[in-house]
């Protein structure tokens, strides 16, 4: 089945996200834990969480992604803010284990001059004091581009994490399209030599979900720079070839295209247009 969604507001609740989903004819979305620049998360309506299971139930919407926020910095050099990016995923993995089985995405973050190594120990004991055996929600490391100080703009500084994180079985990856196009993985020209290589490095198997993006630079740029599907760089024959690819294809995508709804639906329906059944 093709699961396909885009980046919906949960300031509405989780029953709005639902429809707001299948009015644009997705059957997945992703959504922010909370304002994606940080602050508090919204009290959980617990009413409003059964009424979105039901409908998703009945409109067969899964396989959700919940991103953490943009200001989530688990490898900064303040404490503080490590101490921010600790509690704040803490309390989203908390709020999840009311719609178990879905996934939460997060950026590793920005090293700040520390080096790649020492930003590195700091994520993975994030990760080992906060995941417990028990939880219902995978966590993602998203794929990054590069930009300044990033971790994770390539397969082995992910690996890098996912090897020393104690509870691996509840860790996962985010493929990104366009950060990876723009942090020097030629998905254009040879996806699957690029699969390949994340195979070998990281292993198929830790791939969770697809951020379904075109890219307004070129391969290796490390900006970050999102583009609307079949207006950038990748263009829309390097997408059909990545949604319809046999080891992506059965994976949840999410488009982060700079789009408002009316266009995330134009996109969808072309999507769903290009994907071989």
């Amino acid at each position: 089945m093709f699961r396909i969604g885009c980046h919906l507001s949960v300031s509405k609740g989780y029953l709005a996200m639902g429809r707001e989903a299948a009015s644009i004819g997705a059957n997945t979305f992703q959504f922010f834990s909370r304002n994606p620049r940080g602050g508090s998360a919204k009290p959980l309506d617990p009413d409003d969480m059964a009424a979105y299971r039901d409908f998703a139930a009945e409109h067969d919407i899964a396989h959700i992604l919940c991103h953490a926020p943009y200001t989530l910095n688990a490898c900064a050099a303040d404490p503080g803010l490590r101490d921010f990016a600790r509690n704040t995923m803490l309390d989203d993995l908390q709020r999840l284990e009311y719609l178990p089985g879905n996934c939460y995405n997060f950026h590793p973050g920005s090293h700040v001059k520390q080096g790649v190594e020492v930003g590195t120990d700091f994520i993975v004991a994030m990760l080992n004091d906060i995941l417990w055996p028990g939880m219902h929600t995978t966590v993602l490391l998203e794929t990054m581009a590069g930009k300044g100080s990033e971790i994770g703009r390539t397969f082995e500084e992910l690996k890098a994490i996912l090897d020393r994180v104690e509870l691996s079985d509840k860790m996962g990856v985010c493929l990104d399209t366009c950060h990876v196009w723009e942090g020097g993985y030629d998905i254009v020209n040879d996806l699957d030599g690029v699969l390949e290589q994340f195979d070998r490095i990281i292993g198929l198997d830790r791939l969770k979900a697809i951020h379904l993006n075109d890219s307004k630079n070129p391969m290796s740029a490390h900006k970050d720079r999102h583009e609307k599907i079949g207006e950038g760089a990748l263009g829309l024959a390097a997408v059909e070839r990545i949604i319809n690819h046999p080891s992506l294809r059965e994976l949840p995508f999410y488009l982060e295209t700079p789009n408002e709804l009316d266009g995330y639906a134009r996109e969808i329906a072309l999507l769903k247009k290009h994907y071989r059944t």
